[in-house]
């Protein structure tokens, strides 16, 4: 992941923000429009005075913050820790000015004779004030009870058979057992917390859906969705035509699933049942008998790893050799155990923070992570600080997705992990097929969480535990179990801790396929879309050009558009799961 450099409790908790500024606009202050209009020069004067010295706090500010959360990350030790804490408590009070967001408001109210980047620099401003007006009785009431509710999480150990188990002990028996009924109290076991969480989590949505409307917002899920520069109508459509697209593709492919998985638990495949299926959400596919990925790179040493990464990143034109020097890369004791990417000054120390061991797993993040590190590196210096940023989470996800992916590409196993050609191509069906089922059961599961989340809050007092189990049967085709009514929606921890969050991991999942699209054409590739050559350094120069360097200059639709030649679209995402 790329690390906030304001903590989740502080952003998340308080007013829901999934990036310190606040990265959403109105429709009615959108950059760019001033272009054939007269800049006001006193006006720009008037503009510059406000954000000058705002700038300037908000840079010294944030590298107190990200300097020390690094420390802490390094040390585990509580003093670092606590350092990071009171640096980031400045932080957050910098945004808490009633004056500075009448001012900010005042000066977009004129927008069409300002600079661009001024009008933009505004708006990012405005978005991070106006989510900290919240009376202070309020604002602790919604942290208090998240972390209430976090700490119930942290805590909470399920109980089979009289013995209490953590959620990790209770999946690991699931994926070794094989009689149904046993797998059904192992499920229903880890679904015990939802009931416990579950009315805390209604008490929750209710008081954030009061400081949402105290906003002016009709309640929380839309307060977050327009907060993030989502537009709920857009949004809404390209889900919709997510579902349209792939409905016929999942239903096949799980039709597939339960044939194969059925003869394991000797049942017939209609009779697979939610606990027959390894994730507890059904949100990932049962690991392939077929294909185990960790062959390709448990010979490996932790510094092959890296070495693999800095070869490729270096063939594409994306050199990460000053990256590497500056990050910190293995396990040692007192480290987080974690991975992260910070930019420590938003002026080109951009560091990886890792834990790498030569397996599947820390190749793609290895890869992911240097991804989000080379989209940082790359952002245009010369922008005004808070503009020194992605374009949104989501388009910071979608290029860290897109590498990360390589590390189970055939070809790129060839090229870059030094696997056997004839090996590769013996499993590369069962690779390219628990790829595409990854990412298809990832997407229905993402609509699930979107759909259920926006009823939520839009009515808290519903019959939720039905509701979950109508959106399973929909958008997952799982069934639901006869005469349970509980609380397993609440069992999802995303919901009290990253609220309307869910739904940009599957947008960054459609970005990287759209921008994979871009790559065929650059390359004028004919042919599957597992057979592209990524070492060419013009994908590079396309990165760096028209992803990472415009940062945050744009709202995310033109940023798209943009990049790529067209809004953002599901298609391609749908049309890579057809191979």
């Amino acid at each position: 992941m790329k690390r906030l450099f304001t903590s989740l409790a502080a952003v998340i908790l308080i007013i829901g923000f999934t990036n310190a500024f606040g990265t959403g606009n109105e429709k009615t202050d959108q950059p760019g429009k001033s272009g054939k209009q007269e800049i006001d020069m006193e006006l720009q004067k008037k503009a510059d005075l406000f954000l000058d010295p705002y700038q300037a706090e908000l840079e010294k500010l944030f590298k107190a913050a990200v300097g020390s959360y690094w420390q802490a990350a390094l040390t585990g030790k509580e003093e670092e820790f606590n350092a990071y804490a009171a640096a980031e408590l400045e932080y957050n009070k910098l945004h808490s000015d009633r004056q500075s967001l009448e001012k900010i408001e005042e000066l977009l109210a004129r927008a069409d004779h300002l600079q661009p980047l001024t009008i933009r620099a505004l708006q990012v401003a405005k978005l991070a004030f106006k989510g900290n007006q919240l009376p202070a009785n309020l604002l602790e009431e919604m942290s208090k009870k998240a972390a209430q509710i976090e700490e119930i999480f942290t805590k909470f150990r399920a109980k089979l058979d009289g013995k209490e188990y953590s959620n990790n002990q209770l999946t690991q028996m699931l994926k070794k057992e094989t009689d149904s009924s046993r797998r059904q109290k192992i499920w229903e076991a880890l679904k015990q917390v939802g009931e416990v969480v579950g009315p805390q989590l209604v008490e929750l949505v209710r008081i954030r859906n009061k400081a949402a409307r105290k906003l002016g917002y009709k309640n929380y899920w839309d307060m977050q969705i327009r907060l993030q520069e989502h537009d709920p109508g857009e949004i809404l459509t390209i889900f919709a035509g997510l579902e349209k697209m792939t409905d016929d593709l999942f239903k096949q492919t799980k039709t597939r699933l339960d044939r194969e998985l059925a003869p394991r638990f000797k049942i017939k495949p209609e009779e697979i049942m939610p606990w027959h299926y390894d994730n507890p959400f059904f949100q990932v596919p049962p690991p392939s008998d077929r294909v185990n990925m960790d062959n390709f790179y448990e010979s490996k040493s932790k510094e092959d790893i890296i070495e693999i990464a800095r070869t490729f990143f270096r063939d594409i034109g994306l050199p990460i050799d000053k990256i590497i020097e500056r990050s910190d890369i293995y396990e040692r004791e007192g480290k987080q155990q974690s991975a992260f990417t910070q930019s420590m000054d938003r002026k080109g120390d951009t560091r990886v923070f890792l834990n790498i061991t030569p397996n599947a797993y820390w190749m793609i993040t290895t890869l992911h992570e240097m991804g989000h590190a080379v989209y940082t590196d790359n952002i245009d210096p010369g922008l005004p600080f808070n503009l020194r940023e992605a374009a949104h989470t989501f388009t910071q996800e979608a290029a860290a997705k897109l590498f990360g992916a390589l590390a189970q590409d055939p070809g790129w196993l060839v090229t870059y992990a030094g696997a056997e050609k004839d090996r590769v191509k013996e499993l590369e069906p069962a690779i390219l097929e628990q790829e595409r089922r990854r990412r298809l059961i990832f997407a229905r599961f993402t609509l699930v969480m979107m759909n259920f989340e926006k009823a939520l809050y839009e009515n808290p007092e519903q019959d939720l535990n039905t509701l979950w189990w109508d959106m399973k049967e929909r958008y997952q085709m799982v069934k639901r179990p006869a005469k349970r009514n509980a609380a397993d929606w609440a069992a999802k921890i995303h919901f009290s801790t990253a609220p309307v969050y869910y739904h940009n991991y599957l947008l960054g999942d459609m970005l990287a396929a759209q921008l994979r699209a871009v790559l065929v054409k650059l390359d004028k590739h004919r042919g599957p879309i597992n057979t592209l050559n990524y070492a060419n350094k013009e994908f590079g120069n396309f990165f760096k050009e028209k992803v990472f360097k415009p940062g945050m200059s744009l709202p995310w639709p033109e940023f798209v558009k943009r990049a790529t030649g067209e809004p953002l679209t599901a298609k391609y995402f749908a049309d890579e799961l057809k191979y």
